[in-house]
Parts: C-alpha cells; sequence; structure tokens
C-alpha cells in the first residue's frame, strides 16, 4: 500500500485543524460510533461498519466522513482478486493518466493490530508506507482499501504461514479464507478497522474495472468516484 510518507503522528481522536470543505471543527459524538457509513460511488453503495476493537482508527474515520473528506475522491488503486483502494486527496481533480497514491493529511494513526481481525474477504483496513519507512506500521490518515481477495487452498495458506507470515494462521481463520477468502498475507500488517456489511458485488464491479499499464499503474481508466460518505443509522441485519 504506497502513499506519500507523513510528518507526525497524533492520536485519531483529537481533532485536528485542517481545512476540509467546510472551515469548521467537527466534533464527533457518542451516538455516531454506533452508526454505519454509507458510501455511495459511480458503481454502486457500500455500506461499512466500523469496529470497535480499533478506536483510533475508528475515529479518525467517523471523523473524516463526518468532515465529507472522501466526498469526490477517487478509488485510485484498483487490484482484482486483491483489494480497492482510496482516500487520496490528491485524486480529486486528478487529470487523466496522473499517478495517484501519494496524498494524506499530516499525521499518522498508531497501529492497532488484533489476532481476531483478520483480512478476510470484505474488510476495511489502513494503507501506510512501507517497513523501511514506517517500521511501527503506523496507518495513512486517508488511504484506505477494503478487500476483495479470492479464495485459497491448504498448500497456499501453508505457503504465506512459512514465506510471508512467519507463523500459523488459526485454523478458524483458515477455513474462511478457503470459503469466503481473503488477503492472508497482510495480517497483522495493517490495521483492519472495520468491514462491508452490504454491497459486496459493489467492491466487485470495482474490482473488475479495467485499469492503466502505464505511470499510474492500477488506477481505473474510468474514474470510479466516491459521490458522498456519510454516517447512516445502523440496521440490525442487511
Amino acid at each position: 500500500m504506497r502513499f506519500k510518507t507523513v510528518l507526525f503522528f497524533v492520536s485519531a481522536f483529537l481533532l485536528i485543524s485542517v481545512s476540509v470543505s467546510a472551515q469548521t471543527e467537527i466534533k464527533l459524538k457518542k451516538k455516531d460510533r454506533k452508526r454505519d457509513i454509507e458510501m455511495v460511488t459511480t458503481d454502486g453503495t457500500i455500506i461499512l461498519r466500523l469496529s470497535d476493537s480499533t478506536p483510533l482508527h475508528r475515529d479518525n474515520f467517523l471523523w473524516l466522513v463526518k468532515s465529507h473528506y472522501y466526498d469526490s475522491l477517487l478509488f485510485h488503486r484498483v487490484i482484482q482478486y486483491f483489494m480497492i483502494q482510496g482516500g487520496d486527496p490528491d485524486s480529486k481533480h486528478a487529470a487523466a493518466g496522473k499517478p495517484l497514491g501519494e496524498g494524506d493529511l499530516p499525521y499518522m494513526v498508531p497501529s492497532e493490530f488484533r489476532v481476531t481481525i483478520f483480512h478476510k474477504r470484505g474488510v476495511l483496513a489502513a494503507a501506510r508506507e512501507g517497513d523501511d519507512v514506517n517500521p511501527k506500521k503506523a496507518s495513512s490518515a486517508t488511504q484506505f482499501y477494503i478487500v476483495q481477495g479470492k479464495k485459497y487452498t491448504d498448500h497456499m495458506l501453508d505457503s504465506v504461514e512459512i514465506n510471508r507470515l512467519k507463523r500459523k494462521i488459526p485454523e478458524d481463520q483458515r477455513e474462511i479464507y478457503k470459503t469466503v477468502g481473503g488477503t492472508p498475507f497482510l495480517d497483522m500488517n495493517y490495521t483492519i478497522f472495520g468491514e462491508v456489511v452490504s454491497g459486496m458485488e459493489t467492491v466487485d464491479k470495482i474490482a473488475a474495472e479495467k485499469t492503466s499499464k502505464g505511470d499510474d499503474l492500477d488506477r481505473p481508466i474510468n474514474n470510479v468516484r466516491i459521490l458522498s460518505a456519510r454516517l447512516i443509522k445502523r440496521k440490525k441485519s442487511y
């Protein structure tokens, strides 16, 4: 997951002095943490539910959504059977063919790894700079990805354990990777902070978009834009 190296850390629950659309300070309310997020895109609608197990990332994302930060941004990096990535502020007015993925806000969110939260199909996670410049694996302030993933065999999972994770994947998680799919090689390296509760067909549609092979590698040739992202009342089921 690539993007610009950012400058310093702040806790995600703190308000940040950044001008985002309206020039007003946006505050989170307790009830906001019990709401879902409706993300309307040019390819359809995705409903996201954030995890209380990762409160720094949860509050940061809620604050950005309430600030209308994501409105009009692109899904600028799309790889089928892997993930779709958005949140680069430079994408809002980006010309066709422009490489993206370097934009951000000037802070990072400390990592919040949880062994019980893993990269199954449909999870929402934070992009970040690589380990060479970011050894603590802190997250981008704004860039996120949604996992489309693929199904794995036992042999494939064994290889991921040996060559990528250097640890065993719990049996219950292995079963989900085999039957539902995901991206197991990212586990405990990128913070997962939510999941899609409705609209995976939209994720699949975005992931299937034709993408560039040029300097703007993996950017959809036809822009896939987030038309709006807003908090909505949480339903018991979808």
